[in-house]
């Protein structure tokens, strides 16, 4: 490993040789990434570079990062590491050859597609400075990562046919740029990880629609790992680092935790960033804010304010989940879980606690996928507090059925806000993994009216069913019409199973069913797809 001289403790920023605009994130074409050096080894190169430091001609390939003078933060240290394997030669990537194809198809609209990348999805989870982005675009687009740029474009096809600039031209074929993408991030996460490639991951598993169940796993896990390769895990603020580094290190961790706890509760896995091995503070709209927002914009104001809404959300999603995959230690109580829901909600104002409570607003970016996200956790909860209910020593049949009713009420809002949508809601910014929201809402109904109901006919009847019945019904309705593609899932698990039930009731030519058949004489057959399931995690677990 070359050695390249380094600052020296205290030494400024602009002091030094910049390899990048970023003190820490090196450009994607350069030879080496820094790595942190762990706390357990950290005194000891300290001493070494200190010592380095006074002998002419010596050379480290280390660099200290200072807290600030009234920090109590201990200082960090990385190390200088090869990007890519030994023996591999530096040439034009497979990564870039992958978004060369990508271009061509999406010319001339390739700028476009930034656009669009920045109108809606930037602004809900933001990865990118979009001044600065757009100045290197303009400048030498070489320069940025082709496997980030190739998984940008993919992650924005599907907002194609809501674009009013877009949807006047034929959209690419969607599948096989997001072929070309994943070839390009898994190209890249082999030849030169960095900075970048955790941003490539997070748009490439953020991506719609989502067909990659065990890649989206595998990718994730390995974002995580390179964030911490990379020091995200730790708070930047008093280092002496530009303060949009600062800013920009603490919006890749955010966007991280969102994807990690809600990938956790959608794919039934234990989430890998754990609460305890990192200190980054909650996000503020001063730390959201980047140097493309100017002034008090109030569209800027609302639309960080549900991003900051979404990640203190993942916060307390991530105390449920802990709930259900604690294993050996005692766990926290469904109290805790609950009161940790309603102190989040309580701390809500203006705008985001309208949305959150009532579905309004809905206008905001963002705030359907808001809405969506406060009732999938809530829903998670009641089943967490009707899981415990049933486990105790001497069940109260009567607060379990109000458990049953709070957990339907919480069904049938999430019905509500679905058949709430309209068209500009439907292309509006939606987290890929809300897909299983509704398999694991549909889930949950049919095991309701399943344990409370006798027969066939009382099993269609039931409030539960309807239920199911019209989100079903709904989804169809988005997927038919508008091609929405967060219905996919669920209709593919279940829509066929509820048609059966259906049909299972039907009368027949000879004067139908005369009630009294059991549900043990039904063709169980049929429901045999539902339990297990893989797409609800909940009962994975338990």
């Amino acid at each position: 490993m070359p050695n390249v001289p380094t600052s020296r403790p205290g030494q400024g920023y602009h002091d030094q040789e910049e390899a990048s605009a970023l003190a820490l994130g090196s450009d994607d074409d350069q030879h080496l990434n820094l790595h942190i050096v762990g706390p357990a080894a950290t005194n000891d190169s300290q001493v070494l570079s200190t010592y380095l430091s006074g002998i002419p001609g010596a050379t480290r390939s280390t660099r200290m990062i200072i807290p600030e003078p009234a920090s109590c933060s201990r200082p960090v240290l990385f190390t200088e590491v090869q990007k890519r394997p030994v023996g591999v030669k530096l040439n034009r990537s497979p990564s870039a050859e992958k978004l060369e194809i990508i271009e061509k198809l999406l010319e001339p609209h390739g700028e476009a597609v930034i656009d669009e990348y920045f109108r809606k999805v930037n602004v809900c989870l933001p990865l990118l400075d979009e001044v600065s982005f757009r100045r290197q675009y303009q400048e030498d687009k070489t320069r940025i990562s082709p496997a980030l740029l190739a998984c940008l474009y993919a992650h924005t096809v599907v907002y194609w046919q809501s674009s009013p600039t877009l949807n006047r031209y034929r959209c690419p074929e969607s599948r096989f740029i997001w072929n070309l993408a994943n070839e390009a991030v898994y190209s890249e996460l082999h030849l030169s990880p960095g900075m970048s490639i955790i941003k490539a991951i997070l748009l490439n598993i953020g991506g719609r629609p989502t067909t990659s169940l065990i890649g989206n796993g595998v990718l994730l896990g390995s974002a995580v790992s390179m964030a911490h390769s990379l020091g995200l895990n730790h708070n930047p603020l008093p280092w002496q680092i530009p303060q949009p580094e600062k800013y920009l290190r603490m919006k890749i961790w955010w966007a991280l935790l969102v994807h990690d706890r809600w990938t956790s509760l959608a794919h039934g896995t234990p989430p890998h960033i754990q609460k305890s091995q990192y200190d980054v503070p909650p996000p503020t709209i001063e730390y959201v804010r980047d140097s493309s927002t100017e002034g008090n914009n109030p569209c800027f104001e609302m639309t960080a304010k549900v991003f900051v809404s979404l990640v203190t959300l993942s916060e307390v999603l991530d105390r449920f989940l802990q709930y259900v995959y604690c294993v050996g230690r005692e766990k926290l109580t469904t109290t805790d879980l609950e009161l940790a829901l309603h102190q989040w909600v309580e701390k809500l104002e203006g705008p985001c606690r309208r949305i959150v409570l009532r579905g309004s607003h809905l206008e905001v970016t963002g705030a359907a996928n808001l809405r969506l996200a406060y009732l999938t956790a809530k829903l998670l909860l009641q089943r967490i507090q009707l899981e415990a209910e049933k486990q105790r020593d001497s069940v109260n049949e009567d607060r379990v059925a109000n458990r049953y009713s709070e957990a339907r009420i919480t069904s049938e809002e999430m019905l509500m806000l679905i058949q709430d949508l309209q068209p500009e809601h439907l292309g509006d910014f939606w987290m890929s993994v809300s897909s299983f929201s509704f398999p694991a809402v549909v889930n949950f109904l049919l095991r309701c009216a399943l344990e409370t109901e006798n027969s066939p006919e009382g099993l269609a009847r039931s409030h539960s069913f309807r239920i199911a019945h019209d989100l079903i019904t709904t989804l169809r309705s988005h997927q038919e019409q508008h091609k929405w593609d967060l219905s996919d899932i669920c209709l593919a698990q279940h829509a066929e199973i509820v048609e059966k039930i259906l049909a299972g009731v039907a009368p027949d030519d000879h004067g139908g069913h005369d009630g009294s058949q059991d549900l043990q004489d039904f063709d169980a057959s049929i429901l045999d797809h539902i339990f297990p399931s893989v797409w609800d995690p909940l009962q994975n677990a338990w």
